[in-house]
């Protein structure tokens, strides 16, 4: 007997279920904008999951107050460690992070299950756009995000075949790939996380940098510590980790409103 694909489509047509996963420590007052953001998408994510990441706050409670929203506990500080408590609790085919900060266009997991459409990648990333910045500090940003990023992306990625820029709190990957590359690296606190997980993919796959899968974000870091501090920041993390295979800075500066 011959089924028809109509009513039963094979497994490679089924339409992959996206899991949302949001890493958050004392987030009380960004949580629930972030929230809102990814309940309004017009592709609407398959499960939502807030990893709360020992919070002292009411970042839990927050969660909570959304339907459909599952809050798991993760006692262990540390944002690796969180990323892996979700990954751990997820179910979908595609994970879906962002951080707790960030507020989602309408489009961004619509944008994302196009551009993962394409068999041959494995990860999908963006640019941020900032929510509560200067006009001066969103235009050093934007080109950053246009010209530098794309520049360094294409170098690391293409030419040098070391790795690829991935912008840790706006991205997606496939549960397979990040289960081949053996998951997140928990023994990396902070800084350079995103790299690691970009040069790790780039070895299962390709690793895609889209301006239609923007984000935006707050700017509390750069206003903390200065534009150009967070910028070398980022920098050295980036180089060391896709050089050295481990990040320059072991510590970090907790930043919240």
């Amino acid at each position: 007997m011959v089924l028809d694909s109509r009513v039963h489509p094979p497994a490679s047509a089924r339409r992959p279920a996206i899991s949302v996963i949001i890493c958050a420590w004392n987030e009380q007052d960004t949580l629930a904008d972030c929230l809102r953001s990814v309940l309004a998408q017009t592709r609407a994510p398959d499960e939502i999951i807030v990893v709360d990441n020992a919070s002292t706050d009411r970042t839990g409670d927050v969660a909570r107050r959304f339907a459909g929203v599952r809050v798991i506990e993760e006692s262990r500080k540390g944002l690796t460690r969180a990323r892996d408590a979700g990954h751990r609790a997820s179910t979908g085919d595609i994970l879906a992070c962002l951080d707790a900060d960030c507020r989602a266009p309408a489009g961004w997991l619509a944008g994302i299950e196009r551009q993962l459409a394409d068999p041959r990648v494995v990860a999908v990333t963006g640019p941020f756009r900032f929510y509560d910045w200067t006009r001066t500090g969103c235009l050093v940003l934007r080109a950053y995000d246009a010209v530098i990023a794309p520049a360094v992306h294409h170098l690391v990625r293409d030419v040098l075949d070391w790795g690829a820029v991935l912008y840790g709190g706006n991205f997606a990957v496939r549960r397979d790939a990040l289960e081949r590359i053996g998951g997140f690296d928990t023994r990396i606190e902070f800084h350079g996380e995103d790299a690691n997980l970009g040069r790790r993919l780039h070895r299962v796959g390709r690793v895609v940098l889209s301006r239609r899968c923007v984000m935006f974000t707050s700017a509390r870091r750069y206003t903390a510590m200065g534009t150009l501090a967070v910028l070398r920041l980022y920098a050295r993390n980036f180089c060391h980790e896709v050089l050295w295979h481990q990040p320059a800075d072991t510590e970090h500066l907790d930043v919240r409103t």
